[in-house]
């Protein structure tokens, strides 16, 4: 119901997961796309050829975003502007769990988690905020983040500092851009089924554990984050700034779960 027909749209770590989930969404809403992974060569991308199927345009950009922003941001944006000059939606969807526990973490997985996650979304931002100012260009900024962002766990201390930054960076580059004509939304997910949380087909009971604890009991596919994203990132969102959606099935609302019961299924 909702076209992205016309826009243009470079989505980070889009090549799994949530990012393949909003890529292929996207492109079943009519939007050309850059998607962007870590692998230099796009032979075997599965999120290439999906989108392509789909009859928009689709570019690949491949760039390592833990390093230095000052390096790989311009490269990037660079990139995605000799393919799609046009573009005029930023999805920063890169994100990585690199935690140890708390009194064993480094320096250097912090600050590898925080570039990631939390730095190179927000000079990418910085870049086509510019480049849209200058251009006169209505650009949209959508950050992906996490019910991590707002309750903790304790084997996630990194990752979990870092999604709330991103949750806080929504509303404050929403503050400065909305001005100029820039939207900037976020959407966080719960527990979906990803390559990353395949531990839930080995750990059943932990899996049953963790779906009645969702209100509505499920553990999803990543598509559910890629129909909330077209969304935020359409017109039918232009009075929606500097929110993040939670596509959860209600667990961060949930605030004491009761015990499960012995015999729920």
């Amino acid at each position: 119901m909702i076209d992205l027909k016309g826009h243009s749209a470079l989505i980070t770590g889009s090549t799994q997961g949530v990012g393949r989930a909003v890529a292929v969404a996207f492109a079943r809403a009519g939007c050309d796309l850059i998607i962007h992974g870590r692998e230099p060569e796009l032979e075997g991308e599965s999120t290439y050829s999906m989108c392509k199927e789909l009859g928009v345009e689709v570019h690949y950009i491949p760039a390592d975003l833990t390093l230095p922003v000052g390096e790989i941001v311009p490269v990037v944006f660079e990139r995605a502007n000799a393919l799609l000059p046009h573009v005029d939606i930023l999805v920063n969807n890169a994100g990585q769990f690199f935690d140890l526990p708390f009194l064993e973490m480094t320096p250097a997985l912090f600050e590898k988690t925080m570039r990631l996650n939390v730095e190179s979304g927000y000079f990418l931002t910085q870049a086509f905020a510019r480049h849209w100012v200058e251009k006169k260009v209505k650009g949209r900024v959508l950050f992906t983040g996490s019910i991590n962002g707002r309750l903790a766990e304790e084997g996630s201390t990194a990752y979990d500092t870092s999604k709330g930054a991103v949750e806080m960076m929504v509303k404050t580059l929403a503050v400065a851009l909305a001005p100029k004509g820039i939207r900037v939304n976020g959407m966080a997910p719960g527990l979906v089924r990803t390559a990353t949380t395949a531990w839930l087909e080995s750990r059943p009971e932990q899996e049953k554990w963790m779906r009645y604890h969702t209100p509505n009991h499920q553990v999803p596919g990543a598509e559910v984050c890629g129909e909330a994203c077209v969304y935020l990132c359409s017109d039918a969102a232009w009075h929606v700034h500097g929110q993040m959606l939670l596509v959860d099935g209600g667990m961060s609302a949930w605030q004491q779960p009761r015990p499960m019961p012995v015999d729920w299924k």
